[in-house]
This record gives structure tokens, C-alpha cells and sequence, in this order.
């Protein structure tokens, strides 16, 4: 069964199996006793840190390892804050880090009152550098950016942003779980985390550099152990195992990445040849050579990832319908894409390109099927004109807003358009999830002559996100949001 899904966690690599059956023989005892098998495993642990720090391109004593790549993140976080606390509780975030960033960043203005600015991003996902300068201010006492972004695949600006940081004494956190694997984070960041499931190493061993000079107080109890940063005895056998996995990677990334790189190619030339309506989303360049992501218009995200699991492929996704909240990946919200039928594919290393051209075989008639059963319209790269309908009086749709026989939302005429020459739709999807606005859009579009607009009720969070993105998509305008008795009016006017 293809797994597609290395981002969220990459299979466990054999070197990794090896070392961590391996030291699990040698690495038990515990690394602070002076005695034979105290000793052992203190070796294991030394030369482990070693090769991690060489990897990372930090000295040996900049760095720990923690629980997890989160508790990596959480503790530099809090460590640096505390240790600039007299500077101020100001956090500088790109919109589209990791939740775990954004998470500890505001828990951290909760408790001290500090404020957090998100620097936007453009529609590949990327953070500009002089962004960040400008958001940096005199009580700032941490900036953090990832190397490459979780779920499009875009490769942040890190070296540039470092050096601002730097020359504005402001410390710069990496988040480096997504690139670590494929090669050192460049530039003169202060704090660096990561985690081994990303590259192919056990869960539950994440890893953190902080380089001298910067200011640094660990959180919680005093410990005597990872030089007072993280506290508790050491899963040995799993940290050997992370490293060994990480070197072996390594050694593979040059050949893999360009190998992988055209497999990614392929798909994203290929998907939109294949699927009618179909966003691909991310840098077409500067980007992880294993990663891709597109949109697909009338779509259900859930949906899409059973029905590819039911072909044998494991997908990720960022669409609301697939999240517990039923709002959009904020990235992809970040971002201003079409989040609908959205599906994320990371290619672990040795994925044989035969997988990849069944994946492309296989696509077409999973999209088409599910937007057969939703009663998607048929697609084109463009609505087709039709004459324009007489006007329609409220008498003549005092019934509308109701849902008709087949369940769906009402359509009705509405008040003059925004430029008051055309009348307009107004289509009720109030109470429906995302595809269902989009798709009900869709269908009444073609009645719409050119110069009118069409005003959908919403209160699903996705069609703040979809709508405009249609119209993107679709070449018509977004005229934007208006006020309503219930959710919102999102109002579209047709152009051709």
C-alpha cells in the first residue's frame, strides 16, 4: 500500500531499526554512574550528540534531546522568552509556522499580557524578509521562523530573516522538523528544534540547539541532566537510533532529492492535466523535493481521503472538512488558496515511481466520483454564457431560502447588484458544509448575466476561503463579504 503521508511521519528507516535493536543492549543503564555499563552508555549518548550536532551545524554542547519535536519547540520557546524577559514579551510568528509555535506563543501572551505579530505570507506560503524587519520592535524578545512549511512544501527565507534578526539583537527559532533531513538550516539562527519521525527515526525523540550567547532560562525544576535544559533520564536507544537514522538520510539526501523532485514534477504537471478544476498550491521552486499539494473545486476533503485509502493510498489533507474544528488548515487560509478537496503528498525516501503513475491513474476517476455523488457541476474552464433571466420579483420568490424536494439551498432573487445595474441571485447555503456553497455557486452562475452577481449565504468558516478563490480561479470578480441576518453574504459578480 503506497504511504504518502512521510511529512506527518516518515517510515521508520532500517539503519534506525538496526541501531536502536542494537543499542538497546548497550544503552539501558544510566549515563551519569561511573560504573562499566554507566560508562557504556555514556558513550553512546556523547558520540550520539556529536553526530547530531553536526548534522544540525552546532557544537556538541549547544545541544539536547527532548521528548519530542513539540517539547523542543515549547522549551526554546519559553527558555528564550524567560531569558529576555527584561527586553519584552513581544513574539514574531509567520502565519503559517507549525501549531505548535503558534500554539506557545499564545499561550505565552496569556500569561504575561505580551503580544504576538503574525507576518503574513504570500500565496505561495513564503514570508518576505523585510516583513519581519518590519515587525520586529524594541520589545521583541523572540522571532521564530520553520525552514519549510508542513503542509505546501515552500522553503522559508531563513538565512536573510537571521541575519535582520540579528542585526536588531533579536534571537531567531527555527523550526526545522520538515528540512532537517534533507540538509543543514543555513544562516546565523539562535535556536533550532526538530523531530526523528520526520526523517525516518523513532517517534518520540525530538532534538534542541541553542548557540552561545544566547540568553536562555529553562522552565520548571532544576535538573542535573542535558546541561539543566531538559530534565528526566534519557531514552538512549531511541536517541541513538534518531541520530543514526538522521546520518543515514543524509548520506541518501543528494540522489533522493533529485530523484524525488521529478516525481513531484510529475504530479504537479500532471494532476491538472488529469482533474478538471484543480489548484496546485506552494512554490513551484523554492520547496521540499518531496512534497506537494493541490485543491480540488467541488470536492469533499473527507471523502477524497476514504476513497484513496479505499485505492490503497495514504494521504494528508488540510481541508476543514477533514479537521474537527470544520475551519481550513490555517495555512492554506494563510495562504488565500482554495482549501476544498485539498490533499497533501509527501513521498518517503525509495518511493518507486511505478506508485506514482498508479496514483496518477487513479485520480481522476476518485475526484469524479465524488463529486458525482455531491451533484457537482460539470467542469469547464469557464462558466458558459447564458441570456439573461427576466427579473425576478419577491413576490415570485417568496418561498425562497427553503430547500426544495432534492434538500438543497434555496435560490431567490435578490437586491440590486453592487453597482445597482443588475439584479442579483442570492443563494442560501446557510447550514451547509464545505463543497456544498461553492457547488450550489457553481450551478446558478450561468444564469447570471454578465455585470450581475450572486450572493452566497454561509456560515461555513471554508467559503470565507473557496468563494474568493473561485472567482480566482473562475476569472470573475469578488466583490467581497456583506452583513446578514445569519452567517455571512458572499457576493460575486460575473465579468464574461
Amino acid at each position: 500500500m503506497p504511504y504518502f503521508d512521510a511529512a506527518s511521519s516518515a517510515p521508520l528507516h532500517p539503519v534506525a531499526r538496526q541501531a536502536l535493536q542494537a543499542s538497546l543492549d548497550e544503552g539501558w543503564a544510566d549515563p551519569a554512574r561511573l560504573y562499566r555499563e554507566g560508562r557504556r552508555a555514556a558513550l553512546l549518548l556523547d558520540a550520539a550528540r556529536e553526530a547530531a550536532a553536526e548534522a544540525v551545524g552546532c557544537r556538541p554542547d549547544e545541544l539536547v534531546f527532548t521528548p519530542s519535536g513539540t517539547n523542543a519547540v515549547h522549551s526554546g520557546m519559553s527558555g528564550a522568552l524567560a531569558g529576555r524577559r527584561r527586553v519584552g514579551a513581544h513574539v514574531v510568528v509567520s502565519a503559517v509556522e507549525h501549531s505548535s509555535v503558534l500554539h506557545a506563543a499564545a499561550a505565552h501572551a496569556a500569561a504575561t499580557g505580551g503580544a504576538v505579530t503574525e507576518v503574513p505570507v504570500d500565496r505561495y506560503g513564503a514570508s518576505a524578509p523585510d516583513a519581519y524587519g518590519r515587525a520586529l520592535r524594541e520589545d521583541t524578545a523572540l522571532a521564530c521562523l520553520q525552514s519549510a512549511n508542513h503542509e505546501v512544501g515552500t522553503e522559508q527565507p531563513v538565512a536573510a530573516v537571521a541575519e535582520i534578526c540579528r542585526s536588531q539583537g533579536v534571537p531567531l527559532l527555527v523550526d526545522a522538523a520538515q528540512s532537517l533531513g534533507w540538509g543543514k538550516v543555513e544562516g546565523a539562527w539562535s535556536l533550532l528544534a526538530a523531530s526523528a519521525h520526520k526523517w525516518g527515526g523513532p517517534a518520540g525523540v525530538g532534538l534542541l540547539a541553542v548557540r552561545k550567547g544566547v540568553r536562555f532560562a529553562p522552565q520548571g525544576p532544576a535538573d542535573d541532566r542535558e546541561s539543566g535544559r531538559m530534565p528526566g533520564f534519557q531514552n538512549i536507544p531511541a536517541v541513538v537510533a534518531a541520530v543514526a537514522s538522521l546520518r543515514a538520510v543524509r548520506a541518501e539526501a543528494a540522489d533522493e532529492a533529485v530523484r524525488l523532485r521529478a516525481l513531484v514534477d510529475r504530479i504537479r504537471a500532471r494532476v491538472p492535466e488529469l482533474v478538471p478544476d484543480v489548484e496546485v498550491v506552494g512554490d513551484p521552486e523554492h520547496r521540499l523535493p518531496h512534497l506537494v499539494t493541490f485543491s480540488c473545486l467541488y470536492v469533499d476533503g473527507e471523502a477524497l481521503l476514504h476513497e484513496l485509502d479505499r485505492a490503497d493510498f495514504s494521504v494528508s489533507s488540510g481541508s476543514s472538512c477533514t479537521s474537527s474544528t470544520l475551519t481550513p488548515s490555517h495555512v492554506l487560509r494563510a495562504m488565500g488558496v482554495l482549501s476544498e478537496g485539498n490533499v497533501r503528498i509527501s513521498l518517503p525516501l525509495g518511493t518507486p515511481e511505478a506508485e506514482v503513475d498508479r496514483f496518477l491513474e487513479v485520480l481522476p476517476g476518485v475526484v469524479s466520483g465524488v463529486r458525482e455523488r455531491l451533484g457537482a457541476p460539470a467542469s469547464s474552464a469557464a462558466p458558459v454564457s447564458a441570456p439573461a433571466p427576466d427579473p425576478v420579483s419577491a413576490d415570485e420568490t417568496s418561498g425562497a431560502g427553503e430547500s426544495g424536494e432534492s434538500g438543497g439551498p434555496g435560490v431567490a432573487g435578490g437586491p440590486e447588484g453592487a453597482g445597482g445595474s443588475a439584479p442579483s441571485l442570492v443563494v442560501d447555503a446557510l447550514g451547509r458544509r464545505c463543497p456544498i456553497p461553492v457547488i450550489e455557486l457553481a450551478k446558478v452562475f450561468g444564469e447570471v448575466p454578465v455585470g450581475g452577481t450572486v450572493s452566497v449565504l454561509s456560515d461555513d468558516e471554508a467559503a470565507r476561503l473557496d468563494i474568493p478563490a473561485w472567482c480566482e480561479m473562475r476569472g470573475q470578480e469578488y466583490v467581497g463579504e456583506q452583513p446578514a441576518d445569519h452567517g455571512v453574504a458572499y457576493v460575486v459578480r460575473r465579468v464574461s
